[in-house]
């Protein structure tokens, strides 16, 4: 995804890192003799590096020609870079809004403030405890980096602030719909995106590369059979992977906080990767990281067809026999779509509240509301309204309680027995009047 040829592979089983190297010395050496044989210029490490390390590491892969330096030595220097770098560096050449380029750079700036030693060793480094002549810029020059560093990332803070907020009432202006927002989160590459263009022919961008997407897309959309709700919000959101960077779930707050406001979150996962149920615990272990642990839940085993057609029709049968909300479908053949809408419809049943209202017949809009939002299972029209009995969102519900039969009787009530006095009876000279105490 990146766009670099891989060379080889090693790896060590440690019951204690190296503080200096991460790996033991003599692993060191088997790494360098590697390199100079497959002549790789990029050494990557599965894990998060410090930057002592970093910098230990890359001193002993390029000895000869560090010491070949004065020379001019014909080979290239090796660079190490761990996990975290990148994964920035993917999501820098897939940030394409102006969002996902601050988050991206917020990111950036965190991962690189505490390893800017490496950058001015060509300087001279002396502090103030040094003799007469041999204090040099170096030491200077990397404070002034530092503060640079920082008053980006103050920057940057305050921009991405702005871009929440911007987020904030764009979420507003869609919750005053009514609609149900469904948030599509999963490992990196499990289909999210492919799945919503075929819901909503959104024509968002679905490769077969790690965090094709980075900012989140939202599109009302039509599922086809739903009779719970017409319509719903659809979000797709950045895909998620095992031991995602703190510098990503920092700076992508603003991303996520899409995935923290839906109401259902439905979870696409690549059946047909051998390690799906660990990446299934890695997406459930960030989304209880995000505070959004406790939501509803779909699980979408996608990518069926990619299995064998045996494996394929035991992986649905398993899925339908489950007693949480689980479906196996393949969002680029079509396949299992009405069972994955009927699935979704079950899991917003739960977000329905029941209602019994007679609604004056002025009050159109509102019976036109509970029509597209909600659920209707009786409808009359009578001498004084028109009587429903539904089940629609919390927010609707409370937006109708002035219609409520039960509030409407009440209110009839109060005001008929008030007192003890009917006043309007005695407007009209029909009630005995109440001799004075």
């Amino acid at each position: 995804t990146s766009g670099m040829d891989l060379s080889g592979v090693m790896t060590q089983r440690l019951q204690d890192v190296n503080p200096r190297t991460y790996i033991g010395t003599g692993k060191v050496k088997e790494a360098q003799d590697l390199l100079t044989e497959v002549d790789a210029c990029t050494v990557i490490f599965d894990a998060e590096l410090s930057p002592g390390q970093q910098k230990a590491l890359e001193n002993a892969f390029n000895k000869e020609v560090i010491q070949n330096d004065f020379m001019g030595s014909e080979r290239a220097a090796v660079k190490v870079i761990d996990r975290t770098a990148l994964i920035l560096d993917i999501f820098a050449q897939h940030a394409k809004t102006r969002e996902g380029k601050l988050q991206v750079d917020l990111a950036l700036h965190e991962y690189r403030k505490p390893r800017l030693t490496k950058m001015w060793t060509h300087l001279g480094r002396q502090g103030s405890g040094g003799a007469v002549g041999l204090r040099g810029p170096g030491e200077s020059q990397l404070e002034i980096d530092k503060r640079l560093i920082k008053d980006r990332i103050i920057v940057l803070k305050r921009k991405i602030d702005s871009v929440q907020m911007q987020r904030d009432i764009h979420r507003k202006g869609r919750s005053n719909l009514g609609l149900p927002v469904l948030a599509l989160v999963g490992y990196t590459n499990s289909g999210k995106s492919t799945l919503l263009n075929y819901l909503t022919r959104a024509g968002v961008m679905a490769e077969n590369i790690l965090f094709a997407t980075l900012d989140p897309t939202t599109r009302k959309v039509k599922l086809p059979g739903l009779q719970t709700h017409p319509e719903v919000l659809l979000t797709d959101t950045v895909g998620f992977i095992q031991k995602l960077p703190t510098q990503l779930i920092a700076a992508f707050r603003a991303t996520l906080e899409e995935v923290k406001e839906a109401d259902v979150l439905i979870h696409v996962i690549d059946s047909s990767n051998p390690v799906w149920q660990k990446q299934e615990m890695a997406v459930q272990s960030v989304l209880r990281e995000i505070g959004a642990g406790d939501k509803p839940m779909v699980r979408v085993l996608n990518k069926i067809d990619l299995l064998d057609e045996d494996v394929a029709e035991d992986l649905q049968y398993e899925a339908a026999m489950m007693d949480d909300y689980s479906v196996a479908i393949s969002s680029k053949t079509g396949e299992g779509m009405t069972d994955l809408v009927s699935t979704i419809e079950d899991a917003m049943m739960g977000l329905l509240v029941p209602i019994e209202v007679i609604l004056p017949y002025a009050n159109g809009k509102e019976v036109n509301m509970v029509q597209e939002v909600g659920h209707v299972e009786e409808m009359e029209f009578r001498e004084e309204g028109t009587y429903l009995l539904a089940r629609v969102p919390e927010a609707v519900a409370n937006r109708l309680k002035p219609f409520y039969i039960n509030q409407v009787e009440e209110e009839a009530e109060n005001n008929s027995n008030d007192d003890g006095i009917d006043w309007v009876a005695i407007g009209r000279g029909r009630h005995p009047k109440q001799e004075e105490i």
